[in-house]
């Protein structure tokens, strides 16, 4: 029935697509794609990186997602983690899964954001 994961749809507040950019481009290293132009009037902004698509919509009145998350695989989480150093964001670690290292991030609206390395 499922044969894939297409994409990943996190809320933001109205008119922060700015601050989405800097982080999802700027930090995680997203590349930003076009919505269609029948969407283009809802605001919010879409990214993607390989495979991995994530659509930011805007939600009002606006909740950060503080438990849900999407979980970002990543090849070195030790140069993950030195590189979000460098831009002012430390990461909080948790406990580390038999198979899995991993930090978690907030971006600039608050969603919890997962960054692992599988071992």
């Amino acid at each position: 029935m499922i044969e894939g994961l297409h994409h990943i749809q996190l809320a933001m507040p109205t008119g922060c697509e700015d601050e989405a950019r800097e982080f999802y481009c700027g930090v995680l290293h997203f590349t930003e794609t076009p919505k269609p132009e029948m969407l283009l009037g809802r605001g919010g902004v879409w990214f993607e990186a390989g495979q991995v698509r994530v659509h930011l919509g805007v939600e009002t009145p606006f909740t950060p997602a503080k438990k849900a998350h999407p979980g970002f695989q990543v090849a070195s989480l030790d140069a993950v983690i030195q590189h979000l150093k460098t831009h002012g964001i430390e990461p909080r670690t948790d406990t580390d899964l038999p198979d899995i290292r991993r930090v978690y991030v907030n971006d600039p609206f608050g969603n919890r954001i997962e960054l692992l390395e599988l071992r």
